[in-house]
């Protein structure tokens, strides 16, 4: 095997990526698989989950569950499900719980929470092959619920649509609010990242839940950012989402959005591994083989970090590949501005990361060029 061979195979899909995380529960391992597969991860939790072991008003509705049969259970997440039956534990009242879920229909959104049905010694009736509430809703609708007693596990939010579409329909229904999420307790790491998507530092931007995505969006409007995040996560930095709902959000605010087939963090990652390689720019100059990834470039199947500025310059000379940028214009490019010794300064750092001078070409008294080869 060559070396360049070899280089290729050792290259993490991820390597020379940055990726954002925004979220809070099993962020750890979210980070780790980033982590594996080479990106640089750039965490900052969007939302902080809250319990509500100890509130009021699950307690309220665990004792409406009690107080009559119920005909058709939803559950939407598996920790608000496990959580639900902990509380009802620690107040008494897990045995009469799962004796009432288990003379009901257990509706499960997807494999997780049809997994924590099981761990309790229950089985569920159905779940949507897409994982959706969408679909558990059109089951609903088309069984009837007209008279009958629906209990909606909710996942960290209400849902006034499929509840309410449910009461439209003649159900009774039975809200619980296993838990609810808040913004983070300290939001700076939240406002650095949008700072590094406005700035084009990171390549992608990683999503689990729905409301991780209206926290990050409520906190760049706080400070008049909301659109300029919107606009760069259309054009610039990836979107991922682990799901359909979670990337509801953003679908309606016209960003596109990649996702897996099956809603897994770690089939998010594996999506990432795949997505994020196939948008890279990839030139012929100088007879090597470039590939433009956010913060490096590979030469030849080698890694070759490049800096913040000799990047912006080398984006700007790879969007004419071939043909002579204007000095302003390189200028234009630098994220902290500067005159033209800083566009030379930007280039002989450029030089020295590709590790091959003779891919940028200096065009007296006219510009830089990159040397692309005619193919």
């Amino acid at each position: 095997m060559t070396a360049r061979g070899a280089a290729e195979d050792e290259l993490p899909p991820l390597a020379g990526f940055t990726v954002g995380v925004t979220a809070a529960r099993r962020a750890e391992e979210l980070v780790a698989l980033l982590e594996r597969k080479g990106a640089v991860v750039v965490h900052a939790p969007a939302i902080r989950i809250i319990p509500l072991a100890d509130d009021a008003r699950l307690r309220a509705a665990t004792e409406s569950v009690l107080r009559a049969p119920v005909d058709a259970v939803v559950v939407t997440t598996a920790i608000g499900f496990r959580g639900w039956l902990e509380a009802a534990e620690g107040w008494g009242l897990g045995t009469g719980l799962l004796s009432r879920l288990g003379a009901a229909r257990l509706l499960t959104r997807g494999p997780k929470s049809r997994g924590a049905v099981r761990a309790a010694g229950l089985v569920e009736t159905w779940s949507p092959p897409s994982e959706s509430n969408a679909e558990m809703l059109d089951r609903l609708l088309t069984d009837g619920v007209a008279g009958r007693r629906v209990v909606v596990q909710l996942h960290g939010e209400p849902q006034p649509e499929f509840v309410g579409a449910l009461r439209a329909a003649g159900a009774d229904v039975v809200e619980v609010p296993v838990y609810r999420w808040q913004p983070p307790s300290d939001p700076t790491p939240l406002h650095r990242l949008v700072d590094a998507v406005l700035t084009r530092q990171v390549d992608a931007l990683t999503f689990t839940s729905a409301p991780a995505v209206a926290s990050l969006l409520a906190a760049a409007a706080e400070t008049g950012r909301e659109e300029p995040l919107l606009a760069q996560l259309r054009r610039e930095v990836l979107a991922a989402c682990v799901g359909s709902i979670c990337a509801g959000p953003l679908v309606a605010r016209g960003v596109p959005v990649v996702r897996p087939e099956r809603a897994r963090i770690g089939a998010l990652v594996r999506e990432l591994a795949v997505t994020l390689p196939a948008r890279a720019g990839r030139l012929w100059i100088a007879a090597r083989e470039v590939e433009l990834r956010g913060h490096a470039a590979v030469v030849d199947g080698m890694l070759r970090p490049v800096p913040r500025a000799p990047m912006a310059v080398f984006r700007a000379l790879a969007a004419t590949p071939g043909r002579v940028v204007p000095r302003r214009r390189l200028l234009a490019a630098l994220p902290t501005g500067g005159d033209e010794h800083a566009v030379e300064t930007a280039i002989g750092r450029l030089r020295t990361a590709l590790g091959e001078p003779r891919l940028v070409q200096t065009v007296v008294k006219r510009g830089y060029r990159l040397a692309v080869d005619p193919r």
